[in-house]
Parts: C-alpha cells; sequence; structure tokens
C-alpha cells in the first residue's frame, strides 16, 4: 500500500482544510512500573524457569500500522483509527 507524504486533510485545531504531513508511529518502551510489569519480574527472579511458554506459530502475518497526521500551520498531530493491518506500507514522496 503506498500513500503520498503530505496530504490535504481537515484539522480540527486550525477548523480548515491544511497540509498534513504523514508518519508511520514507532513503538515506545513498556512502562517499568506497571502493576503487571512488576508481577513479572517478581516471577522472573529465583530459581523457576520462564513463567508462559512462547508461542509458536501463531504470530500474526502483518504488523498494524499507525498514522500520524501532522499539521503544517499548527503543527498539532492527530491520530485517525486505531490503524490497520498492511503487509507492505509505504510512504510516497509526491
Amino acid at each position: 500500500m503506498n500513500i503520498p507524504k503530505k496530504q490535504k486533510r481537515y484539522c480540527k485545531f486550525c477548523k480548515r482544510h491544511t497540509e498534513h504531513i504523514v508518519t508511520i508511529a514507532k513503538r515506545r518502551q513498556r512502562r517499568k512500573n506497571t502493576k503487571s510489569q512488576r508481577r513479572f519480574k517478581r516471577k522472573l527472579a529465583g530459581y523457576g524457569s520462564f513463567p508462559k511458554e512462547n508461542p509458536k506459530g501463531r504470530e500474526k502475518p502483518t504488523k498494524k500500522v499507525d498514522l500520524r497526521f501532522k499539521c503544517t500551520v499548527c503543527g498539532k498531530t492527530e491520530i485517525i483509527g486505531k490503524g490497520f493491518r498492511a503487509k507492505k506500507f509505504e510512504i510516497k514522496n509526491v
């Protein structure tokens, strides 16, 4: 799937159609202090083995693409939708 790098879209902050730059959001590092992460660390400590078996053959064939649209006028970034799955994704300079 190809998408142009610059698109004319409606900016809800400027309240008019402006030029937007399209970027793909990168994955952030996990929070180290959440309850589930603390529980996981506690389970890893000591003499036990890994707490869960690694699932094999159940991974998805595609990753979700999360697009961010940045307005060139006001500089605000907006996410539209929850993301979608695509096998090949490319941002073209048009």
